[in-house]
């Protein structure tokens, strides 16, 4: 994978999107790829983003291994346009075939594709602070923290749903852009305490590996790691946890 960072805090230009021209470059928030990285994606392996749009993640993926098969999902249509463009912003021929793309509730990809996926990453949908806190439609951002309570339960049928998604031996990855421990720890502990077959993979060595680049929280994360804005370092807020599915039940 080849990541640049600028040495300037100047916002790079965005390419416009055009049929037919692959584009050079895809810009996010650097603690987005800690997801893509805890998958350890390999050659060959079945991969569903449950909740793909706008793309990043995907295009990320593709650059850490060939898949035999790349399932993206997105269940709004016009988050889903925006994954349409996004692929075919960055996908090289080559790799288009291997990439299938729907539009189905992520909580029913389950019951469609019950244990197709060596690995599954829900980047779930959740309060989204940065955005949210740096909105300057206020009426937005005041909606946005009204619907803060029902995430939870949605994340929660999300992950059940990549579950039974994900075949035996495989790896989840649950990722959200929030601070909230409702959405974050508790959202795990909810599921490990539902499934005898869920076991967490300790993901602490990824975070001595890229301390220099970003600011975990030291404490409080029984499972999963949360990267914190901080000074100098301000990607995130990006919690991260990895689970697998034994070959028990």
């Amino acid at each position: 994978m080849k990541c640049y960072l600028s040495k300037t805090p100047d916002r790079m230009p965005s390419e416009r999107h055009q049929i037919g021209n692959l584009k050079k470059y895809y810009l996010l928030n650097a603690a987005s790829l800690l997801p893509v990285l805890a998958l350890e994606l390999r050659d060959g392996e079945k991969v569903l983003d449950l909740c793909a749009a706008p793309g990043g993640k995907s295009i990320a993926l593709l650059q850490c291994a060939y898949p035999g098969y790349l399932h993206c999902n997105e269940h709004d249509s016009l988050r889903l346009r925006w994954l349409r463009q996004t692929l075919e912003s960055f996908i090289p021929q080559p790799l288009v075939n291997v990439i299938k793309v729907s539009e189905l509730d992520g909580r029913e990809m389950g019951d469609a594709q019950p244990e197709m996926f060596d690995k599954v990453l829900v980047d779930a949908p959740c309060s989204n602070d940065r955005n949210w806190l740096f909105s300057s439609d206020s009426q937005k951002a005041a909606w946005r923290i009204s619907q803060r309570s029902n995430l939870p339960l949605l994340q929660i049928e999300l992950l059940r749903s990549a579950i039974k998604a994900l075949r035996p031996g495989g790896l989840l990855v649950y990722s959200t852009c929030t601070l909230s421990k409702a959405e974050n720890q508790d959202v795990i502990s909810e599921i490990l305490n539902s499934y005898s077959n869920i076991m967490p993979v300790d993901i602490k060595e990824m975070a001595r590996t890229c301390s220099q680049d970003f600011t975990f929280a030291p404490t409080g994360q029984e499972c999963g790691l949360l990267v914190i804005p901080d000074k100098g370092k301000a990607w995130g807020p990006m919690y991260v946890a990895k689970l697998k599915k034994s070959w028990t039940t």
